[in-house]
């Protein structure tokens, strides 16, 4: 069967654009039968044309184009598609900046998740990497930066600072750790608002060269889903807390100058219905509001250098990942789908539950860190009650002012089957947690009863992702597991592959075939534009083991 349906290719070949253009064989010319099509447009660095040879279509390599299609020796082009490599899907100056190759990120999934080792096999494979240091001690994340720094050397990672209003001093905690180890790049997220450590973060260390540029040691990859948000990012930070953060001597004055011409964030990762924090928001429609906000910040400040917007949220597919540099993202952010890989801090009982996710099996549930707010995630529903769980304490919270106003038969169910202990025996393990990391939650909580009832609660919340991470058996039915719908939509691509397996799932395996994918399609795409119409079988693209990709790639 041909890759080509010979009978809806255009009779009149001057309906399309590459009709006006003939093609001339020289001594570097291939003839290709269409049966070679899928093959040719996986050879992304070679361009073809697709050519009419005495009334048969025909894939020609080499020889040479002229727009006049009537020339002596000249075959009408029916198509023609271009060399396509990866590294120019997105933004080269961003891949320039950060020193990698792809425009290509993980991104960092609180608890470990986004591993020591995700990221160092990200890193060695020339992409961005942010390890997921949210909900980890001081120690486990300074361990974390130690080894990073040590293995890696000079190759970059990011690490995450997330916004912690419910943990008063950890926040400024995380960004002294990651200024006294000279960690200079970091993935903000969940920011509601700017914070004076994440401003002093950004602004340490600011100087200018022999030459006058403005030098910004400390980098910040924000994420955002909101045009108020985005738009703090891409602003300099506000007066307000660098006075602040003058006054108390923790910026110099010079620091603070500088600061007001330089923006919070140079890169801002559009964060549609992603796993985790998410508001939901389609990327169809988001990212180009923010690329328009992009460039009418840009045009206000005048910026030296150009501000960039990359896409994250649903993104775990060929196809998704080339509609996002399509419309103008400068590089791609994944996140559910590397949960579900082999390096990822997870266990291998998630990384199954993953594998069998539709994507209608995701929902929403409270956030433990902004738990009293009412701020949900979405995390997977197939496979674990903790969703339901979730906000039945929610609701049982906004309803009551304390536990002991819970009627008892509704405080007995919970101790049953949510907490499998009781409330009091809660309160003793919570107590001791937050007498060690901080001790004003349980000054508050012994003043302010609804406070306690809320940090109990959030006990539950809290370990039921440690539970998933550990793969704790006895607990599965209470694994809270950050997931999007990108994670259905990669188990569908991958249906009937080898990286249905969860043990062939690595993260440089499906990095690579996400980008190489999206290369190709773009390929496909470009062919179908000019009015050839492929067959299903050249229009696919299926994952392939990374050493035969790379036999396409280099």
């Amino acid at each position: 069967m041909s890759s080509i349906q010979q009978s809806a290719v255009p009779t009149e070949l001057s309906v399309t654009t590459t009709a006006e253009m003939g093609w001339k064989a020289s001594d570097d010319a291939n003839y290709n039968p269409l049966s070679e099509l899928p093959d040719l447009l996986r050879q992304i660095h070679l361009p073809f044309c697709v050519i009419e040879k005495t009334n048969e279509m025909m894939a020609a390599t080499g020889g040479s184009i002229s727009m006049a299609k009537n020339a002596a020796d000249y075959h009408p082009v029916v198509g023609f598609v271009s060399a396509q490599a990866i590294e120019n899907l997105g933004d080269s100056q961003f891949c320039e900046d950060y020193s990698i190759r792809y425009p290509y990120m993980t991104g960092s999934m609180a608890n470990g998740i986004a591993s020591v080792e995700l990221v160092e096999a990200i890193a060695n494979a020339d992409m961005l990497a942010s390890f997921g240091a949210a909900g980890l001690s001081l120690a486990e994340i300074e361990t974390a930066i130690q080894r990073l720094q040590s293995g890696l050397g000079d190759k970059p990672f990011a690490c995450n600072l997330i916004f912690t209003p419910n943990e008063k001093g950890h926040e400024e905690a995380v960004v002294e750790l990651f200024l006294k180890y000279g960690v200079t790049l970091v993935e903000t997220s969940a920011y509601m608002k700017l914070t004076e450590p994440v401003v002093r973060y950004r602004v340490s260390g600011i100087h200018q060269d022999s030459n006058g540029n403005i030098v910004t040691p400390n980098r910040i990859i924000a994420k955002a889903s909101r045009i108020e948000l985005a738009t703090k990012w891409f602003s300099p930070p506000p007066e307000k807390i660098l006075n602040d953060l003058l006054a108390q001597g923790q910026i110099t004055q010079q620091e603070a100058e500088l600061a007001k011409s330089i923006p919070m964030a140079q890169d801002l990762t559009v964060e549609a219905d992603s796993g985790g924090h998410t508001d939901n928001r389609p990327a169809i429609t988001l990212l180009p509001t923010i690329l328009a906000l992009r460039d009418q910040i840009q045009a206000q400040y005048s910026y030296p250098f150009r501000l960039r917007v990359g896409a994250a949220g649903g993104i775990a597919t060929p196809a998704s990942a080339l509609g996002a540099f399509s419309m103008g993202a400068a590089y791609i952010v994944t996140g559910t789908v590397n949960q579900a890989c082999i390096e990822s801090g997870s266990s291998g009982i998630v990384r199954e539950m993953l594998a069998n996710a539709e994507q209608a099996d995701v929902t929403m549930a409270p956030a433990v860190d902004m738990f009293e707010m009412g701020v949900k995630l979405q995390v997977l529903k197939r496979g674990t009650m903790f969703a339901m769980r979730g906000n039945k304490l929610y609701d049982i919270y906004k309803q009551y002012d304390s536990i002991d106003a819970i009627p008892e038969l509704e405080k007995a169910r919970l101790e049953k089957t949510v907490f499998k202990m009781s409330m009091e025996e809660v309160w003793q393990h919570t107590e001791a947690f937050f007498n060690e990391r901080d001790p004003s939650q349980v000054i508050k909580a012994n003043t302010d009863p609804k406070h306690k009832m809320a940090l109990v609660f959030r006990w539950y919340l809290g370990l039921s992702s440690r539970w998933a991470n550990a793969g704790v058996e006895d607990r599965q039915v209470d694994y809270q597991v950050w997931c999007g719908p990108a994670m259905g939509a990669f188990n569908e691509w991958t249906r009937g592959t080898f990286l249905a397996e969860t043990k062939n799932r690595d993260a440089v395996t499906v990095a690579m075939n996400i980008l190489f994918g999206a290369a190709v399609l773009q390929r496909i795409n470009l062919l179908q534009k000019q009015g050839v119409v492929l067959t299903d079988q050249a229009c696919q693209f299926l994952p392939m083991p990374l050493s035969e990709l790379n036999r396409y790639i280099y």
